[in-house]
């Protein structure tokens, strides 16, 4: 195989601009199919970059000039499509959560392991973010001593209007949880979460702040407020035994107007990450043509990140500090 062609299952805005990266110039990577139960949108991006448009989405997992399959569908479907895309023996990046269901998500990793190799990525591009890269290498290599804190900050300008307090922890937080493992090479063992007021512009919708330790027992605190007003960012530090590492503010430039001087800061996830997301499918498409693995969240990533996520619902509806489970890691993800 000299080429992955990929199918793209959900043309929104997270399908959309997935797909108008492959498209534009993934090495190794063709574009070939777009499905969306909206398929007058679907049509209009298969035209927009030349590829067929599918009614279903098990016609895409089907079709014979598709060779992986990207799944930016509601979260709903995550499960039962990845489930189709194994059974089709076809490599799938499912966008976060993995499943929507534990008991789903479990599915998924048996039916990979009776296939007998990892065909799952889940699109937790921060592990490909330089900044957290560099993180995870700091503390693999134990440059400034042992982690004692990670400190992570989630801000977004606005959020719809159906998140509501529970998902921005079920939905928002589940980045951060993925890359304090990432960056700490380690299981969260326990979650509390603790609510401030609602903000007077977001009626009925709290910001979140999640204090999860590690195995080793690091601390990392998750500040998410996803109605910020100002702009998306994404901030974090990690503390150390000898010394500290912090993900830098903003873009490479500053902006003077208006008699201010300062960071212009993106109003969305796509321009801060917009790395991420091309060296996240860089690293997948090589992967499928070299049989290699790269840092890309397994289904085992994805299944741990839901068993934190349910360890902080539990801590926010309760008050009380919550263990997360600790399920034997099968031999298969080692």
């Amino acid at each position: 195989m000299s080429e992955v062609r990929i199918g793209v299952i959900g043309t929104g805005v997270m399908g959309t601009d997935h797909a108008r990266k492959l498209a534009g110039g993934i090495p190794g990577a063709r574009l070939t199919a777009v499905q969306d139960f909206d398929a007058a949108r679907a049509s209009a991006l298969s035209r927009e970059l030349d590829v067929i448009a599918l009614a279903q989405a098990d016609d895409l997992i089907a079709h014979p000039e598709v060779d992986a399959v990207l799944v930016c569908s509601p979260d709903g479907t995550h499960a039962a499509l990845g489930l189709k895309a194994i059974a089709a023996g076809k490599p799938v990046m499912i966008e976060k959560p993995l499943a929507a269901e534990r008991t789903e998500a479990e599915a998924i990793l048996h039916a990979e392991m009776a296939a007998g190799r990892r065909l799952v990525q889940v699109g937790y591009m921060r592990r490909f973010d330089p900044g957290y890269a560099e993180m995870r290498r700091v503390v693999a290599n134990g440059e400034i001593g042992a982690p004692l804190f990670l400190h992570c900050q989630h801000r977004n300008e606005s959020s719809p209007s159906y998140l509501t307090s529970d998902l921005i922890i079920a939905s928002s937080a589940g980045h951060e949880f993925d890359a304090a493992r990432f960056v700490l090479g380690e299981e969260i063992a326990s979650a509390t979460v603790i609510s401030p007021p609602e903000p007077r512009h977001a009626p009925g919708r709290k910001p979140q702040f999640i204090v999860l330790q590690s195995a080793s027992g690091a601390v990392v605190d998750i500040e998410v407020y996803t109605d910020a007003r100002y702009g998306y960012d994404v901030q974090a530090e990690l503390v150390c035994e000898t010394g500290t590492l912090s993900l830098r503010p903003g873009p490479p430039t500053s902006l003077r107007h208006a008699a201010r001087d300062g960071l212009v800061v993106p109003g969305d996830w796509r321009a801060r990450f917009a790395d991420a997301y091309r060296l996240q499918f860089e690293a997948w498409i090589l992967s499928i043509l070299t049989g290699r693995t790269n840092e890309g969240s397994t289904a085992w990533d994805g299944y741990m990140t839901m068993l934190v996520t349910d360890a902080c619902l539990k801590a926010w509806r309760s008050g009380a500090r919550v263990e997360v489970e600790q399920p034997d890691r099968p031999a298969f993800y080692r």
